[in-house]
């Protein structure tokens, strides 16, 4: 059973789903060191759990998802290479291997929009809005905020979001291509948790091998990107997964999947 450590970082695990909600709703959900420290002890021990297979990434409240960074805890950085060598949450759940549905409920700005397109699936609240204020500021995000909104919104939707910081509500970003689904603010948990629950009962290896790929994808050649999924396919071709698949589909009956 996932347990959290830290009282701003909630784990909650029903079946093969852990849903993870970051409880700072008075601060907008912005995230402390202590706060990003747990979230990165999560995602490892989450990654080396066999009972977890998804994820579900929500914020406290109706009011945001996340706000980002906490502003005032960034003075405790002493020099500049000290904040560039941080425990980051973003890299740390960018590690997390399962499958990641993120309920976007209010604010996802900064490092909190950043979360949320980390996760591999995205809806929104209707009360959602993203923004990448950092420009604001006098930054820019450090996240991958960049490389982010350019795959997903492409050059001029990610342009308009950098250089203005300006937040975009629920339809726009549907439209933009940063979220799937958008939802009234009582269905968008159920609604990631019913996902997160389909996704738990396929084939473990099959669903880590096709995000693993999913993401190759990103960053490969055309080429090259066909032949590691050939080799991918390959891979979970020999599993016992997949011989339980085929002798199910097969004998006419469900199967049970044991992540072999």
């Amino acid at each position: 059973m996932i347990l959290s450590e830290c009282e701003q970082i909630l784990a909650e695990q029903d079946g093969h789903v852990v849903t993870i909600t970051i409880n700072r709703p008075e601060k907008l959900n912005a995230v402390t060191q202590e706060m990003s420290a747990e979230l990165t002890r999560l995602a490892h021990v989450i990654n080396d759990d066999g009972s977890v297979r998804a994820v579900v990434l929500t914020g406290a409240g109706d009011r945001a998802f996340s706000a980002g960074s906490d502003i005032r805890s960034l003075d405790k950085y002493t020099t500049p290479w000290e904040f560039r060598n941080r425990v980051d949450y973003c890299d740390a759940l960018r590690e997390l291997r399962k499958p990641i549905v993120a309920a976007v409920n209010g604010f996802a700005f900064g490092g909190g929009l950043e979360t949320a397109m980390i996760c591999d699936i995205r809806l929104a609240s209707t009360a959602a809005r993203l923004a990448a204020p950092e420009v604001k500021l006098g930054w820019i995000g450090g996240g991958g905020m960049s490389a982010f909104l350019a795959h997903s919104a492409g050059a001029s939707n990610a342009a308009l979001m950098l250089l203005t910081g300006d937040p975009i509500d629920a339809e726009t970003a549907l439209r933009f291509g940063l979220v799937s689904e958008v939802l009234e603010p009582e269905a968008l948990l159920p609604r990631a948790q019913e996902l997160a629950a389909i996704i738990a009962s396929r084939p473990p290896i099959a669903i880590e091998t096709a995000k693993a790929n999913l993401r190759a994808a990103h960053t490969m050649p055309f080429d090259q990107a066909m032949a590691y999924e050939r080799d991918l396919q390959t891979i979970c071709f020999a599993t016992e997964d997949a011989a339980e698949g085929r002798a199910a589909f097969a004998e006419k009956r469900a199967a049970s999947f044991t992540g072999r």
